[in-house]
């Protein structure tokens, strides 16, 4: 069962020329293989200070390969998606930095379009959540957290929806399993070793750099990357110092990333920009860009412990800032949004987000995840629903 097509975007959103004022420095690159959502328009408008909302096509360089199959686009068993390779980061380019503001009326409009879509149905819609639980990285991070009860998380990653619930739907045999594990460092081993118990090869997530402040000594910062990786974690989650972005030290801040990227060695970085606490939306889009130049794999809305976590405008500024690093460079960088996400509505809308901003490429496990503790129980209960025709109680979904 393939992730069925949306609808059609509105006419309102193909003409959307408005969120950033960046000058020349989002060139018309073409090059560009993401699938628009319908219409395939593309090109960044030079000169007018504003950034289209379209798609490049495939150009200089020889043409890209665009839409694929499903069945070989979505690897839904764990360990099949390819997590090797790592984006490297550019050079520092201030003067791309300088020159962006954020329009935010414009950007607020474009959140409240996407909130108001009509959400798919029916054998759509659980087609929509299990593409969903493949692109969840299931995060315990509680100051209670003991070997139990990351086993316990652990057996519900690599089995995330109930066996008679996915044969009634024919995905039994699709290996479905969330992206990864979350957890703190200290835990790191704990999750390492009850997933080889599960015979799954699940990736092991660490929080890491003084999560969630990071308001740690830089020495101290890196020393905890690099005992998390000993302990056999593959992907770190860094938060990033917030002052040197309310500060405005862009220099700094990218030779921290990068320090954090060289400490991760083969682990993949995503990088938390805890964008409750960054003051603006260009604040937002500025160290989106610098944390993709400074090398790193994903770039992650919130830790799940500020005020504000992740919101569709914080969203939507960080995906245009992929969008237009991807058209720039080309180079692909993840998105994670974390922290309030609770239902399966949310996750709906988040994946028609991803599909009309980035396209379908960005519409897997090793460019999209959401960090989330709760999500998955709502998602199996949807599920639940759509096959029985009534909601479970508690004790029809014990481990969620």
């Amino acid at each position: 069962m393939g992730v069925p097509r949306l609808a059609e975007r509105t006419e309102e959103a193909r003409r959307c020329d408005f969120l950033f004022s960046q000058g020349s420095h989002v060139p018309g690159i073409r090059g560009c293989s993401v699938v628009p959502p319908s219409d395939g328009r593309g090109l960044a408008e030079e000169g007018r200070g504003v950034a289209k909302q379209g798609w490049g096509e495939a150009g200089a360089g020889g043409r890209r390969k665009g839409r694929t199959e499903a069945g070989s686009r979505s690897q839904l068993c764990c360990g099949l998606f390819d997590m090797s390779a790592h984006q490297q980061g550019t050079e520092l380019d201030l003067s791309w930095i300088s020159k962006i503001q954020v329009n935010k009326p414009a950007v607020l409009r474009r959140a409240e379009q996407i909130q108001a879509r009509r959400p798919v149905k029916k054998e759509w819609q659980a087609a929509w959540l299990l593409k969903a639980v493949t692109c969840i990285d299931l995060t315990t991070l509680s100051g209670d957290d003991t070997a139990s009860n990351i086993q316990r998380l652990c057996y519900k990653a690599k089995y995330p929806i109930r066996e008679d619930l996915l044969k009634a739907l024919n995905m039994h045999d699709k290996g479905i399993t969330t992206a990864a594990v979350c957890v703190y460092p200290a835990r790191v081993c704990d999750a390492v070793r009850a997933l080889k118990a599960a015979g799954c090869d699940i990736p092991v997530a660490s929080v890491a750099t003084g999560f969630p402040a990071g308001q740690t000594h830089l020495k101290t910062r890196l020393e905890e990357i690099r005992l998390a990786v000993e302990d056999g974690a593959t992907e770190i989650d860094v938060v990033i110092n917030r002052t040197l972005v309310l500060t405005g030290q862009w220099k700094a801040l990218y030779d921290e990333i990068r320090q954090f990227r060289k400490a991760c060695g083969e682990a993949h970085l995503k990088t938390i920009l805890a964008t409750g606490e960054l003051g603006s939306l260009t604040n937002v889009y500025k160290a989106s860009m610098i944390a993709m130049m400074a090398g790193s794999d994903f770039i992650k809305t919130s830790t799940g412990k500020e005020t504000v976590n992740a919101t569709f405008p914080v969203a939507i500024v960080m995906l245009r800032a992929i969008r237009d690093f991807f058209w720039k460079t080309g180079n692909k960088v993840g998105f994670k949004p974390a922290g309030g996400i609770r239902s399966a509505k949310d996750s709906l809308v988040w994946l028609s987000l991803i599909k009309e901003e980035l396209g379908d490429e960005w519409m897997k496990p090793e460019l999209f995840r959401i960090g989330a503790s709760t999500l998955l129980a709502d998602i199996e209960r949807q599920i639940y629903h759509h096959v029985t025709g009534r909601y479970a109680a508690y004790h029809d979904l014990p481990m969620s």
